[in-house]
């Protein structure tokens, strides 16, 4: 079998619903990898919280945040590394209109920074209970241009925000709402998805498309499904992923969907 790109997103994906890895899972990657295939990490997560679980898997090589944004290679310098940026005038401008949009909280991030602004305690995964002082957004601590803005809005204000984003930002950012219980919009750079990320990684290791396999769950993993040479879609995954997919898991992320697939996909010994 030719050498395999394979690009997994995490949350819904590669981790249980308890947002760990099974060790059913470790075993899986680690056999794929010795077995001469590529594992590489394509996430929205922001790598403050997905380095762990690259360490865990003993990856090397490059890691894809931020829906595509980030590329690097954990702790240590990468020659390839790329960052885009939104413009910071952009959280400049939702720090000012934050109560007639319906606000509740905006972060700010990138590779070294994290900067968030909440009226009220809201209750997202990802971001600290408590933030440290150093941690407050505003024009005065913002003084680079973030690689992802996350935004926390009431349901009922998440039409308007989705409109008053498209209507004076639509040429510069895309805004995404997460799936799920919360009402959040992300906000990335202009047509930068996980397939930006998966065509570099692609460059990198010199594979073939055709040799691209992509596996993930959500709207955000729609341009590497897509984009991939075999998409594979989760049993868990939205019905529009599994449209998109070549493949679809049997079995869910809580029943290690990924590593059995794998584990059949590429003939590795149980």
């Amino acid at each position: 079998m030719e050498r395999k790109l394979i690009a997994i997103d995490l949350d819904g994906t590669t981790l249980n619903s308890a947002a760990q890895l099974s060790p059913k899972t470790k075993a899986v990657l680690a056999q794929a990898r010795q077995a001469g295939h590529i594992v590489s990490i394509v996430t929205g997560r922001p790598n403050r919280i997905s380095e762990g679980i690259y360490d865990e898997l003993n990856l090397d090589g490059p890691m894809i945040n931020f829906n595509g944004s980030l590329g690097h290679i954990p702790h240590h310098h990468w020659q390839d590394e790329y960052q885009y940026t939104i413009n910071k005038e952009v959280a400049y401008d939702l720090l000012q209109h934050r109560e007639e949009l319906g606000i509740d909280m905006i972060a700010a991030e990138g590779k070294h920074m994290f900067l968030a602004v909440r009226d009220h305690p809201v209750e997202v995964g990802f971001f600290p209970p408590v933030l440290q002082s150093n941690q407050i957004l505003n024009q005065k601590t913002l003084q680079e241009n973030p690689t992802s803005l996350t935004v926390a809005v009431e349901r009922s204000h998440q039409e308007h925000l989705l409109s008053y984003l498209k209507h004076n930002f639509g040429d510069i950012v895309d805004a995404a709402p997460w799936g799920g219980p919360n009402s959040v919009v992300e906000l990335g750079v202009k047509g930068v998805q996980k397939a930006t990320g998966v065509e570099v990684l692609a460059h990198h290791f010199h594979v073939e498309r055709k040799n691209i396999v992509a596996f993930g769950d959500e709207h955000n993993d729609s341009a590497m499904i897509d984009y991939a040479g075999w998409g594979v879609a989760m049993q868990n995954a939205t019905p529009t992923i599994k449209g998109l997919a070549n493949d679809i898991t049997p079995l869910d992320n809580d029943h290690d969907g990924l590593a059995s697939y794998l584990q059949d996909y590429l003939k590795l010994a149980e």
